[in-house]
């Protein structure tokens, strides 16, 4: 095959690149994976390998793919996709023009395999030779169906995107899939079914609507429902956490999206563009909840994504322990350390609870993070600096603890960074240095006092990784979005030993559960809730829009650092200090924890440590 230059370009244009290093692969350890495909002896059928030429690059090799591999149309008559190996990329080649098949071979060999087709090469691609395999004067990208849009992640969507062929070659379309299509027998339950893909044995519940899960669903789901986009929405679908294109809700305080398939398939052949006029267009979380299709919004949705958070369990594990309360003459001062310690949360909801610190030893690294915590709290916190540092022989001279608590840096575990290096490289490899330190912290043999720990982390993150973290700390998250109690998502997995953590978040009397309430005198929120505040200065924009999420003076504004400092739960000004700015303040509470869900977390423990 002798790719002309517009073929090249074709290529380079295609879906699906990977990273140069890709480029070595071994071809015949991938050529294994065609020994177990049939040939139809019609000539270069999907899996075939074949040999390409680009001009100034040396000959590489590639297989024959389906048109679905590529995401892009069905090849035209006479055409093959090829996805060449090592950079994932697709062309479209001539096959029939080349006159050349080549007979199954009986060989388990991959030399053997690839040996005809190297004779075919070196004997110059008879019979037509090269110029059998070079596009036809008068083909051009004019004659081409148009490109489908490529999905944005490759999970369970594909099976619902049907597509057929009539007399045209060229003329494609999605096919219409009726409900009974998709669930072939409706008098069985819902529940039976995963609506994300079709499958006719659920793993599980869907949290949201009535109906289920399969296992391989379920694991994306538990990735990708916490993943947002720059412009505050979910990244994916709230059905199947997948979708080629997605319409967002109209609904000013809603941040849910919905995949035109799954409109389509589980609604109605024909919603997706009846929704697409509709301005707004409310999804099917903020309509009434009536049945729309075989969508039915679960009436205790919310509770339900509580459980299917908490009830992932990748690994069963023993209860932890629980430590009978301390009688009130009994208790001591609280003794802390707090690995990856931030704006000092942990010790402020601590002195706000009433409790005596005896202690509280705090590692951090950041500069602007350390000023807070001194200046605000008098200096009555033990810096230590880098975790990494601390010895056996400091744990010895700081502890014994009653309370080690910490959030490694989520930047290398959080599936929205696409240059993430997951738990075992980069800052993710800082979680093993809190796993080793609340090793040292843990009484020992014989010692019969009450022992606290905490760790917490993004909800978006790989389920390989999240089910390690749990190996390794013996013991499954709980999730808790701040949403409940502040007037901001925020969804963060929790793991320890803390009494009740699993039980309802309820907001108090102090907690600003709306934006307005967190505003300054004479300022208007446009939103009742804003979306999860990170160290983006545009993640304070809101909805599809991108509006500001205030109004001064008829005009559109930004949240201030006091509005934000109260939509976290901190007092006014709290990061007001050492002349920072709006940037640097931003940065450090979009690092920080929620106040009211890490009081909500530690008032149990009243009934373990003095109070004043």
């Amino acid at each position: 095959v002798d790719l002309m230059e517009q073929d090249s370009k074709d290529s380079a244009q295609s879906s699906s690149t990977t990273s140069s290093s890709e480029t070595h692969t071994d071809y015949r350890l991938l050529l294994m994976l065609v020994l177990f495909l049939l040939q139809d002896n019609k000539g270069f059928s999907i899996g075939e390998l074949v040999w390409g030429k680009i001009k100034g690059f040396s000959w590489w090799p590639g297989m024959v793919v389906t048109w679905r591999a590529t995401g892009k149309r069905r090849a035209n008559h006479g055409m093959r996709w090829l996805q060449w190996f090592g950079d994932g990329k697709f062309s479209e080649m001539a096959s029939v023009r080349a006159e050349k098949t080549f007979p199954p071979c009986e060989s388990d060999s991959p030399d053997e395999q690839v040996k005809p087709m190297l004779d075919w090469a070196n004997g110059g691609f008879l019979p037509k030779g090269g110029e059998g395999l070079k596009p036809r004067p008068n083909d051009s990208e004019s004659t081409l169906g148009p490109h489908e849009p490529r999905s944005r992640t490759n999970v369970c969507m594909w099976c619902v995107c049907v597509c057929v062929t009539d007399t045209n070659p060229l003329d494609h379309r999605v096919q219409d899939v009726s409900l009974s299509d998709y669930f072939p027998n409706t008098k069985r339950s819902k529940v039976n079914f995963c609506l994300s893909c079709g499958k006719t044995r659920a793993a599980t519940f869907h949290p949201l609507f009535e109906g289920g899960l399969c296992q391989t669903c379920k694991d994306v789901y538990l990735e990708m429902s916490y993943m947002y986009d720059d412009d505050g929405y979910q990244s994916y679908c709230t059905v199947c956490c997948g979708g080629r294109e997605v319409l967002l809700c109209g609904n000013a305080n809603c941040c849910r999206c919905f995949c035109v398939d799954c409109l389509d398939i589980l609604v109605d052949p024909g919603a997706s563009n009846q929704a697409r006029y509709l301005d707004p267009w409310r999804c099917y979380m903020c309509q009434p909840p009536l049945t729309y299709g075989v969508l039915r919004r679960r009436h205790d949705w919310s509770l339900k994504l509580q459980e299917f958070f908490a009830n992932d369990n990748g690994h069963e594990f023993e209860a932890p322990k629980i430590y009978p309360a301390v009688p009130a003459e009994q208790r001591r001062p609280i003794r802390v350390l707090s690995l990856f310690d931030g704006i000092a949360t942990g010790y402020l909801v601590l002195r706000d609870l009433g409790f005596k610190v005896d202690q509280y030893v705090a590692s951090e690294v950041c500069e602007d993070s350390i000023s807070v915590g001194v200046v605000r709290h008098e200096g009555k916190i033990h810096y230590v600096h880098d975790v990494r540092n601390i010895s056996k022989k400091n744990m010895l001279e700081w502890g014994p603890f009653d309370l080690v608590i910490g959030g490694s840096p989520c930047n290398d575990l959080s599936i929205v960074n696409p240059a993430r290096k997951g738990l075992y490289e980069g800052t993710g490899r800082l979680f093993f240095e809190f796993y080793r330190l609340l090793s040292e912290a843990k009484p020992k043999e014989g010692e019969n006092r009450p022992f606290f720990w905490m760790f917490e982390n993004v909800v978006a993150m790989g389920v390989n990784d999240k089910r390690d973290i749990s190996r390794f700390l013996e013991c499954n998250p709980v999730m808790i979005d701040a949403i409940e109690v502040s007037a901001a998502h925020r969804a963060r997995y929790f793991w320890g030993n803390l009494p009740g953590m699993n039980r309802p978040l309820c907001a108090s009397g102090m907690d600003k559960l709306e934006l307005q309430d967190c505003l300054e005198h004479g300022r208007v929120a446009k939103f009742g809730k804003v979306r999860t505040i990170t160290t983006r200065s545009n993640s304070i924009k809101q909805g599809k829009d991108q509006h500001f999420p205030v109004l001064m003076n008829g005009k559109e504004d930004i949240l201030w650092c006091t509005e934000l400092e109260r939509i976290f739960g901190f007092p006014v000004h709290y990061t007001d200090v050492s002349n920072m700015g709006r940037g640097a303040r931003q940065k450090l509470l979009g690092r920080s924890w929620s106040v009211p869900v890490i009081r909500h977390l530690f008032a149990p423990l009243k009934d373990y440590y003095a109070c004043e």
